[in-house]
């Protein structure tokens, strides 16, 4: 049975907020209900906002909705789509939603101001972030971006991150020309040679550059050169999490079910995923998911486990962020993060991902 309900893609996000904030006022059952014969006997209403238009990099959700996953839990779960982690994490913060999707860039730095708000399970356990370049560029190593012109989408993880990546690997923002792009027209930018090389991710970014004619690209991820954060998670309003922490619970186990599922069939994730969303889901779902899969993104970091976040790469992600001005210095990473809420270990997706 399909448990979730979309929205129209074309709306705008004033009318996004006022559906969310309507989801949310009838999201204040504690315990999902059930049968004595362990069935749902009524499904506990869940609204969930993603950082992102439906394609590969939440292929998992879809997975949970289209296979019943949620369902069995208790849950009745629409999920609705996004426009940008920052924006994801705003609607979490201001109460206009109450269980969201987003980067931990987006996420700590509201938490960091007091915003009431926990993340409660890491999908990706590494930024996906890197720069992209064209072979024939003259760009062959990290060291080749010096005195290039790099376009950059604004506002991004990437920018935010940049200082860091150049930092790390010896250069300085004076050392290449940046060229601040709309993340729509960065790909075309980069095929068209108006710059030498992109800030993207090779979660979207590549797969598009590839999907249009793109051979041999140089790419250079900033996680395997010297700015491994932890990447996108689930995270929810305190006072969300505190009304219903049984839904949280079943929430959370229902969608690394999803995940699971998602990274070790990638064809059946990209199915639910059409099914669910149609016309509205990404052309490239496909290559997006197998470039997460392929890419490590759900273990990396040492992660012993799909959807927990190892403490080590917390307290990196929060030293990494406080040297950019991200953070501030000093704050205790776990004042992010709290892991009581997954699942126990036992039943969780042990890293690496068997194939």
């Amino acid at each position: 049975m399909r448990t979730s309900h979309t929205l129209a893609m074309g709306a705008g996000i004033v009318a996004v907020a006022l559906v969310l904030a309507g989801c949310s006022a009838g999201t204040s059952t504690t315990t999902p209900s059930s049968s004595a014969s362990g069935a749902p006997k009524s499904l506990t209403k869940v609204s969930f906002q993603l950082n992102n238009p439906p394609n590969g990099s939440n292929s998992g959700f879809a997975v949970a909705v289209e296979e019943g996953f949620y369902e069995k839990l208790g849950l009745d779960v629409t999920i609705v789509p996004g426009t940008g982690s920052s924006l994801t994490a705003q609607l979490v913060s201001s109460g206009q939603a109450t269980i969201g999707y987003a980067d931990s860039t987006a996420t700590t730095q509201l938490i960091a101001q007091k915003a009431p708000m926990t993340v409660l399970s890491t999908i990706y356990q590494s930024n996906p972030n890197e720069v992209i370049a064209l072979s024939g560029s003259g760009i062959k190593s990290i060291a080749d971006l010096k005195g290039k012109t790099v376009g950059t989408p604004v506002p991004s993880s990437q920018a935010s991150m940049l200082p860091l990546f150049l930092k790390a690997n010896k250069l300085s923002t004076d050392s290449v020309n940046l060229v601040n792009l709309p993340p729509t027209s960065l790909v075309q930018s980069l095929l068209s040679k108006k710059v030498d090389a992109i800030l993207g991710s090779l979660d979207t970014y590549q797969v598009q550059a590839n999907q249009q004619g793109a051979k041999n690209l140089f790419t250079a991820t900033f996680a395997a050169n010297g700015v491994p954060t932890v990447s996108t998670s689930i995270f929810a309003s305190n006072s969300y999490i505190t009304r219903n922490p049984e839904v949280v619970k079943a929430f959370i186990k229902g969608s690394l079910q999803g995940w699971k599922v998602a990274s070790t069939n990638q064809s059946k994730a990209v199915a639910d995923l059409k099914k669910l969303w149609g016309a509205s889901a990404s052309p490239t779902a496909a290559e997006e998911l197998k470039a997460i899969i392929g890419g490590n993104l759900l273990c990396a970091g040492g992660a012993k486990y799909v959807g927990q976040a190892t403490p080590a790469s917390w307290k990196t992600t929060q030293d990494l962020l406080s040297q950019a001005g991200l953070l501030p210095k000093g704050i205790d990473p776990t004042t992010y993060y709290s892991n009581k809420y997954l699942p126990a270990n036992s039943e969780l997706q042990a890293c690496p991902i068997a194939k």
